[in-house]
């Protein structure tokens, strides 16, 4: 890819949410894809023009003249909109930014995450009108087809056409933000998953949007952010040269990020001001309690099966049940983790799960049962993983695998 290319990629990334944003509250959401394509024009006329005449001294400046000056042309074509024009001209006067864009965009996540829109097309709307992520990298980020992703945004899209782009009133805003708070969560859980660094840093700066203005700041905010920043100081130490997982027991932690961590730690202080303990309080009181530990050795993993109690109570999901087992094979040992793991076995919705036929194989293996260990790993490989997971589960079960050979 060329610098222009590069560069346009950059700003679209960064300028679109913010051009698509304010241009949707001006034309409405009816009009939303309106919007997008203007912006999408400017980015098609800067990747026509840059390569051939240079990139130009303020590039972002020059994007939003050109989709400014594509705004009104559009305004001109539609009488219903013409109206529009002077206040499209009013605050982009010469390709300078709106003071207001900031606004737009959480306007813009809120209306995303309306109720009207199904759950699973909230993220995909969100990614597609104030990330500037396109249908591909949605329906890469998610593991579904194109096909499937765009037709999520076009039915999302449609739900939007005619609510209100403003911000809720009181009385609606905190049931809506935690739409958003969810939202935001299935983004950055789904990219630091996936290993999708993109993904976790958007979720990440919405989630700051949210936390930060006056409107919309909350305590559970406040919590998500503070998960988010102490699970991705983590990220420069989960992978090694060739994409392979490392076990948070492995990590080099002085590759942690410790800005972050000390950002984390921060937020979730401030998160202690309201009356009310969220799933986000507890699940980031574990993360504070694997960043501040000084080696694996030293994690308070008494401390942090106590959040998985509480954790449980207020959402008695399989998923929380499988990892408060795992905390509790660190606290008292394989055998009562092992105990626990029996609880949820047979829960439907873990069958296909690896994680829960490769922590039955790691108990196993820790308490010599090593042919057992290995029909759990070749379990787990049947379920479906990534590449690095898969390759992680291949090692693990060729360890099990030669420890189970007989000695000479």
């Amino acid at each position: 890819m060329s610098a222009p290319d590069e560069l346009v990629e950059h700003l679209f990334r960064h300028q679109a949410g913010r051009m698509v944003s304010t241009l949707t509250r001006i034309f409405g959401p009816r009009n939303l894809q309106l919007a997008e394509d203007v912006v999408q024009e400017a980015l098609i006329r800067a990747l026509e023009l840059w390569p051939h005449r240079g990139i130009p001294a303020n590039p972002a400046a020059w994007l939003i003249e050109v989709a400014r000056n594509r705004a009104l042309d559009a305004l001109r074509r539609e009488a219903s909109l013409a109206s529009k024009a002077d206040e499209v001209a009013r605050l982009w006067p010469s390709g300078g930014a709106d003071p207001d864009a900031m606004d737009d965009q959480l306007g813009m996540i809120f209306l995303c995450a309306h109720p009207e829109v199904p759950r699973e097309a909230r993220a995909a709307l969100t990614l597609k009108t104030v990330c500037g992520f396109s249908t591909a990298e949605i329906a890469r980020a998610f593991l579904i087809q194109e096909s499937a992703a765009a037709q999520r945004i076009v039915r999302a899209k449609r739900l939007v056409r005619d609510l209100s782009f403003a911000l809720p009133e009181d009385g609606e805003l905190a049931s809506r933000r935690e739409g958003v708070l969810e939202v935001l969560y299935l983004m950055f859980n789904e990219g630091y998953t996936r290993n999708v660094g993109d993904l976790c840093e958007e979720a990440i700066r919405l989630c700051v949007l949210v936390a930060d203005h006056a409107a919309t700041r909350a305590p559970a905010a406040d919590a998500l952010l503070a998960l988010f920043y102490l699970q991705a100081a983590r990220a420069p130490a989960r992978l090694d040269a060739q994409g392979d997982l490392f076990l948070l027991a492995d990590q080099d932690r002085a590759l942690w990020d410790r800005a972050r961590i000390s950002e984390g730690l921060r937020r979730l202080d401030r998160s202690a001001a309201g009356n009310r303990v969220s799933e986000y309080h507890l699940e980031a009181a574990i993360a504070a309690a694997h960043a501040t530990a000084p080696d694996f050795g030293s994690t308070d993993w008494r401390f942090i099966v106590e959040q998985y109690d509480g954790l449980y109570a207020l959402n008695p999901s399989p998923v929380i049940a499988l990892n408060r087992a795992v905390a509790v094979s660190r606290a008292e040992g394989a055998a009562p983790g092992l105990r626990e793991l029996r609880k949820i076995a047979g829960h439907p919705a873990l069958a296909h799960y690896y994680l829960l036929h490769a922590t039955e194989a790691r108990l196993r293996d820790e308490l010599g049962e090593t042919s057992e260990a290995m029909r759990c790993y070749a379990r787990a490989l049947e379920c479906e993983c990534s590449a690095a997971e898969r390759r992680f589960l291949q090692r693990q079960a060729l360890a099990a695998e030669k420890q189970s050979e007989p000695r000479p």
